[in-house]
C-alpha cells in the first residue's frame, strides 16, 4: 500500500513527491511548479535539523534522515511559499495510530510531500484531510517553524515564490 493512498511517489532520491490531479495544456506551469518544489525541497532538507524538528521526534532525527519529524514545519513553510492547503493524516504502525503527518495541496491541486521519505518500513500514512491553519503562527512547534522559515526564506532571498 502506498503511504499516501494515492498515486505512487517519485523514486527515492528523485525529489519531492508530487502528484497532479489532471493533465492538460498546463505543462509549462507544471514544470515551473515542479522546479519551485524541488528548490524548496533542497532548501528545506539543507536547513532542517534537530532544532527545526518536532520535539517529540527529535531523538529519532538523524543527518541521514533529515526529513524525520519535519513534516509540520516543512508543510507550513511550503504553504508560505506556494500557498494551498495543509493536509493532515495519521501515521499507523501495525494498524495503530502512532503519530500525524502533514503535507501540502497546492492551489492547482498538486499534492506535495517534501518529507515523504522520512518513514521507516511498517509506517503507513492513512487518510488525509484539509487542516485549516491558524491565522498566526502555529501553537505547537512555533519556534521550530519560525527558525526553518527564516532559514529557507533567507536562502531563497524572496519572501514568496509566485
Amino acid at each position: 500500500m502506498h503511504r499516501l493512498g494515492k498515486a505512487p511517489s517519485l523514486p527515492p532520491g528523485s525529489g519531492p513527491a508530487l502528484r497532479r490531479k489532471s493533465r492538460g495544456p498546463r505543462r509549462r506551469r507544471w514544470r515551473q511548479r515542479r522546479r519551485r518544489c524541488e528548490q524548496a525541497h533542497q532548501t528545506c532538507d539543507h536547513y532542517a535539523g534537530p532544532d527545526t524538528c518536532d520535539p517529540v521526534s527529535r531523538e529519532q532525527w538523524r543527518p541521514d534522515n533529515p526529513a524525520r519529524g519535519q513534516c509540520g514545519t516543512t508543510a507550513l513553510v511550503v504553504q508560505d511559499l506556494l500557498g494551498g492547503d495543509l493536509i493532515l493524516a495519521e501515521v499507523h504502525v501495525g494498524g495503530a495510530k502512532v503519530w500525524n503527518h502533514y503535507w501540502n495541496r497546492l492551489p492547482d491541486g498538486t499534492e506535495v510531500d517534501l518529507t515523504s521519505d522520512q518513514f521507516q518500513p511498517g509506517e503507513v500514512v492513512v487518510g488525509g484531510r484539509v487542516q485549516h491553519r491558524p491565522p498566526d503562527a502555529p501553537r505547537r512547534c512555533r519556534e521550530e517553524y519560525e527558525l526553518l522559515r527564516q532559514r529557507v526564506l533567507s536562502a531563497l532571498a524572496s519572501p514568496r515564490i509566485d
